[in-house]
């Protein structure tokens, strides 16, 4: 063994709790880039300001750990699995993709948000 980690098919212990705690995470985050334009489209220009500084906040942390979610190498010390979805309770195609679906649905997002406050989009 070495003192290698075994992977599992299922989490036990703290990674169990680290793949739930990053679900939760990550469905807040998604939560934020759909809620920005629907509150955009409401009018509640607040609120998506909010939702699009919470996702910014995540996007800074995301570029200071090299693109990389500081859990997923605290879930890394728990298994020897490394399928894109080891660390967070997702099916694989979409933790393989998280970014590039997310990413310009963010973009996109902030896009409709703008064009909503400068009045460009009745």
């Amino acid at each position: 063994m070495d003192g290698e980690p075994e992977p599992t098919s299922r989490a036990s212990g703290p990674l169990f709790v680290i793949k739930t705690a990053h679900t939760i995470i990550w469905a807040f985050f998604v939560g934020s880039i759909v809620g920005m334009p629907i509150s955009a489209y409401a009018g509640c220009f607040h609120w998506a300001l909010a939702f699009a500084g919470i996702v910014l906040v995540e996007v800074l942390v995301l570029a200071f750990n090299q693109l990389h979610c500081p859990l997923t190498a605290i879930a890394a010390r728990y298994t020897a699995d490394r399928r894109p979805n080891f660390d967070i309770y997702l099916p694989e195609w979409l933790a393989k993709r998280n970014k590039e679906i997310f990413g310009p649905l963010f973009v996109l997002g902030l896009l409709f948000t703008a064009a909503r406050w400068l009045g460009w989009l009745g």
